[in-house]
């Protein structure tokens, strides 16, 4: 006889969470606890019972992996970019992991300076990450910063790159990001608060001086807010970004007065959001100010910088939403989003016409890249589709000229973009509004009905959603998938009031959008509920735990990864990294209108006895933003109630944060296991 596989049984122990006069039962609040052991052997099982469950897959696992891996071009490298008279570049090499960050000084032909080998950094460490690499303008000594856990908390170093020598300057607990002020020897950076991981101090460092010694330069009080720290791109300022989800505020400083004392550009109003460039003697500020939700472009001198001098250089429009600029000596570049398409326009400052790039596809994806050097008519910016691989193109804004310099390789000899179709289609939301859905497949799709098709969507925080091409996503579609983005409201996909119509008491938007896709998938016989998934991970992994309990008929399985499910208790607790800083996103469940509205949906408390989809659900031990406690008290309770004996499988990486595993090829295996989860369900075995 086979052997019976039984799922763990979570033990239940009785909390009573109060809040006005509700009271919630949490039977598993005790899994919140990393330390205690018995969470640890909980953890471990549910890992151990997904492997059990799975081990029919494994050789399938390998055969995706190696099929993904084989597509990827190993020694990879990036199109360099010229800054600070180095053209810098990032490599990868054939069988290795992480990232080479190197430079050549003059020309593309000199010799090559390795500024940091990642694979050597990250040698014994299970997880490894390289954040904030800044050069000194004298090109003398380079910041980095490495996250060994995975809860993006840094510590900073400081590289001399004439001798390769590290300083002894060293810097725990920041946020990853540093710049240098222009004296070659001042560095700014974040540090963040050690329980909460809000980013709410910026320090000034001497090189060479105990980091003890360190100037608090700036402290955000409130709770809502994270700050940063950055340089403009003509290099003559600094700015500390004070930032909410509705509020913004800067203050300013001259790169070359590092010792001077930062002053306000324009004090936080409640919903005034605003950002700022530097060109010459006035600076650029995109800005919703007097109700312009796709926001305008305004500019003020350098002098005067409070609201009341800004004087409006683009008006708002209804139908476009402003996502961008680009400053060069020369032209102003503008990113712009319409019937949630991607635009680029062109503005010579000159006062010549200005003139959009062409984009003929259906549905694609386009937006500038590393455009650093002030002085060039150059522009560099990146093109896709979700049949087309991303090109990266240097465009001259003068003669219009093009250079495509290079082109994503799909190695294998296999991929033919001609072999597949993209398309966007419209579903009709329960209210009346259009829901755009952007569809790759193979050609000679038959609608009816049978097809296997992954539904994906995030839709949260004003983050579009873009149609991208992707080569591991050919291991689905070769097997006959149909891969949909459903841009549901809560995203920006189609300008501001597409965000704003799905958060706060309008989150219900969001998830009746996608629910409504799916509808509509159906009905137009792409698929069936026999043969329809759906995906999503962090905020869309909320979104997940919504509609496996609202419409779990529609659905044959599910993926969520680091599901953002416990909604309440962790909008409670003020304690929890990131949470004060969602009120505006979410609500403020300490007020009783969004306490009720976020109980009404949130997963882990609607729960409830009845039949669910197949789900694999994955998360991290030391994820900073999704707590690992959410996903796993989420499973537990789901084993305890639904009705159904469908698969639900709880997968912990025990080494790795809200990202997943660090390397490029590790993070291939995990979604190796997800394929096969989805294949598996299809009966598909090779």
């Amino acid at each position: 006889m086979p052997e019976i596989i039984l799922p763990p049984v979570a033990k239940k122990i009785l909390k009573t969470l109060k809040k006005f006069e509700d009271s919630r039962i949490d039977n598993y609040f005790w899994l919140n606890d990393r330390e205690n052991p018995e969470v640890i052997d909980y953890l471990n099982k549910e890992n151990e019972y997904y492997q059990k469950m799975t081990a029919h897959t494994k050789d399938f696992q390998k055969e995706l992996f190696e099929e993904m891996k084989s597509r990827i071009k190993e020694d990879d490298e990036s199109v360099p970019y010229l800054y600070n008279d180095y053209y810098y570049l990032t490599r990868y090499e054939k069988g290795k992991d992480y990232p080479i960050y190197a430079r050549k000084k003059g020309s593309l032909d000199a010799k090559e300076e390795i500024l940091f080998n990642c694979n050597e950094l990250a040698a014994g460490h299970p997880y490894f990450q390289l954040g904030g690499m800044s050069i000194s303008p004298d090109n003398k000594f380079a910041t980095f910063a490495v996250d060994i856990v995975g809860r993006r908390i840094y510590t900073l170093r400081v590289k001399n790159l004439e001798t390769d020598a590290m300083l002894d300057d060293v810097i725990e607990n920041i946020t990853g990001t540093s710049v240098w002020a222009n004296d070659n020897k001042t560095i700014f950076y974040s540090t963040q608060d050690a329980i909460t991981l809000r980013s709410d101090k910026i320090f000034k460092h001497k090189l060479g001086s105990d980091p003890k010694e360190d100037v608090l330069v700036y402290f955000e009080k409130d709770e809502t807010f994270n700050i940063e720290i950055a340089k403009s791109k003509s290099r003559k300022y600094l700015a500390i970004e004070a930032g909410s989800t509705l509020t913004t505020e800067y203050r300013i400083l001259e790169a070359d007065n590092p010792d001077g004392e930062f002053r306000m550009f324009q004090k936080r109003v409640r919903g005034l959001e605003y950002s700022i460039n530097h060109y010459g003697d006035s600076f650029y500020i995109m800005t919703n100010k007097d109700k312009a939700e796709n926001f305008k472009l305004m500019k003020t001198s350098i002098e005067a910088t409070s609201k009341e001098n800004w004087v409006e250089v683009i008006g708002h429009r209804e139908d476009v939403l402003l996502e961008d600029i680009e400053i060069f000596r020369d032209f102003l570049v503008v990113e712009e989003r319409t019937n949630g398409l991607n635009k680029i326009r062109i503005m010579p400052w000159s006062g010549e016409r200005e003139y959009y790039l062409p984009f003929e596809s259906e549905t694609y994806t386009a937006s500038t890249g590393a455009n650093v050097d002030f002085e060039t008519e150059i522009l560099r910016y990146s093109y896709q589709s979700m049949t087309t691989p991303s090109s990266v193109i240097d465009f001259n804004m003068r003669t219009k000229d093009k250079e495509i310099k290079k082109e994503q390789q799909v190695l294998g000899g296999k991929f033919d973009k001609n072999n597949y179709a993209e398309e966007r289609v419209w579903a009709t939301a329960a209210d009346g509004t259009k829901i755009p859905i952007s569809l790759v497949h193979r050609k000679g799709l038959k609608k009816d009905g049978k097809n296997p098709l992954l539904q994906y969507a995030y839709g949260s925080y004003g983050h579009s959603m873009d149609a991208t091409f992707s080569s591991t996503r050919l291991s689905l579609l070769d097997r006959g998938f149909i891969f949909a983005i459903s841009h549901i409201r809560g995203g920006e996909d189609l300008g501001r009031i597409w965000y704003d119509h799905g958060k706060l008491l309008k989150k219900k938007n969001t998830f009746t959008d996608f629910i409504d896709c799916s509808k509509f998938l159906i009905s137009e016989k792409y698929t069936s509920p026999q043969h329809l998934y759906a995906e999503g991970g962090s905020a869309g992994g909320l979104l997940m735990g919504v509609v496996v309990n609202s419409a779990p008929e529609l659905y044959n399985g599910i993926i969520a990864q680091v599901a953002f499910v416990d909604v309440v208790t962790t909008m409670l607790d003020d304690t929890i990294p990131l949470t004060t800083g969602e009120y505006d996103e979410w609500g403020n469940p300490n007020v009783r209108k969004y306490y009720d509205y976020m109980k009404s949906y949130s997963p882990y408390d609607n729960v409830k006895p009845q039949d669910y989809p197949n789900m694999y659900v994955s998360t991290g031990l030391h994820d900073s933003q999704v707590q690992y406690w959410e996903p796993a008290k989420w499973v537990a309770k789901l084993r305890a109630l639904k009705t159904d004996n469908n698969l639900l499988l709880l997968d912990t990486n025990m080494d790795a944060g809200h990202g997943g595993a660090s390397g490029r090829f590790e993070a291939l295996k995990e979604l190796a296991k997800e394929f096969s989860f989805l294949l598996d369900l299809e009966g598909i075995k090779k």
